[in-house]
């Protein structure tokens, strides 16, 4: 992309034998957000160290507004970046945390102050300049990192697990407040996570990765639809996935002919079926006949497990006033909307 304020160009780095960046090519255009994803050993975090100038290349480049950071050292990156556990300055007070940055950069004492009140407003602690560090809750000490982060106004602020060691609901409370956050700002961000939910909610962009390459990258909606491979797939927690051939519009697979998108070249595939898109009916109606082996409670609605009669284990996704009782015995049928292709069986 033409107006990329960071491009990774063949970006690689290797730890003796394994390679952890394997020639990652990656933009971010400005005021967008990326997260990255992927499980532990994927390469993300290396991949943001690399960025910040933490980690070395030993291929490619770093470029930062088109100009190749090689030799910069991190200081003088002009990046921003809020590690997990805070790592809060514990001398100081909320106020001199949040001006750390400003005061480096030589700001004026009056600038500084309201550059601190300003964000630390913007963070939703207005007047906790001067609070001890460590009277402040877990999520408290995150908004300060963060808005400590923000201080010295850099042009790319870089997330590694940054709502890591909160709990579940505070997590979700606080992605939706930096996603509002940054918006506001026009903070261009690179964020990495393992939490897809937190990816998914946060991101313009979202970057899946596998051995230190790039698997898949989209919009949230377009990973989520389309996810295009069998490890994206299964990373984002899809299961129900199973080999299939495809003739015209449909798929003949263990659990029976599958409604496949239009335009599917025939031959051997991947389908996934989405557990929305399993529809539960009485036994004795048209599909596939099943026994439900296990109910989970989400929220509104309850994911059960079935074991079909024939072809690998389902699950679907129900109302809770609709969901069986375990041991039912139930018909399944599937939705053509939630059908999926994937990359070719065994390719």
């Amino acid at each position: 992309m033409t107006d990329a304020l960071l491009s990774l160009d063949a970006a690689t780095v290797r730890f003796g034998a394994r390679t952890a960046l394997d020639a990652v090519s990656l933009d971010a255009a400005a005021h967008e957000i990326v997260c990255v994803l992927g499980p532990s050993g994927s390469g993300k975090s290396t991949l943001l160290r690399a960025v910040a100038g933490l980690q070395p290349l030993d291929g490619g480049r770093v470029l930062l507004d088109g100009a190749d950071q090689a030799g910069v050292p991190a200081h003088r990156r002009g990046v921003g970046l809020m590690f997990q556990d805070h790592q809060l300055f514990p001398q100081r007070d909320v106020g001199g945390n949040v001006a750390f940055g400003p005061r480096m950069h030589k700001m004026p004492r009056e600038a500084r102050d309201r550059r601190t009140a300003e964000l630390l407003d913007l963070v939703g602690l207005p007047g906790a300049a001067t609070r001890p560090v460590a009277t402040l809750s877990g999520g408290e000490q995150q908004r300060v990192a963060l808005a400590r982060a923000l201080a010295p106004e850099p042009r790319l602020l870089m997330l590694d697990e940054p709502l890591g060691q909160l709990d579940r609901s505070l997590r979700e409370r606080l992605v939706v407040e930096l996603r509002r956050l940054f918006g506001q700002l026009g903070t261009t961000v690179l964020a990495v996570t393992h939490d897809q939910g937190e990816a998914f909610a946060l991101a313009d962009r979202v970057v899946v990765m596998r051995d230190g390459r790039i698997e898949r990258s989209g919009t949230p909606l377009e990973v989520w639809q389309r996810p295009g491979s069998e490890f994206v797939a299964r990373f984002l927690g899809f299961d129900n996935i199973t080999g299939g051939t495809v003739s015209g519009a449909v798929a003949v697979t263990a659990w029976g002919e599958l409604p496949v998108p239009d335009g599917t070249p025939d031959g051997e595939h991947l389908i996934l079926v989405r557990p929305s898109g399993v529809r539960l009916g009485p036994p004795d109606t048209a599909g596939l006949r099943c026994e439900v082996t296990s109910r989970t409670f989400r929220g509104g609605h309850v994911g059960v497990m079935l074991r079909p009669e024939r072809g690998p284990g389902l699950e679907a996704e129900c109302a809770l006033r609709e969901a069986p009782e375990l041991g039912a015995s139930v018909g399944a049928s599937f939705e053509a909307a939630d059908v999926v292709v994937l990359s070719p069986a065994g390719g």
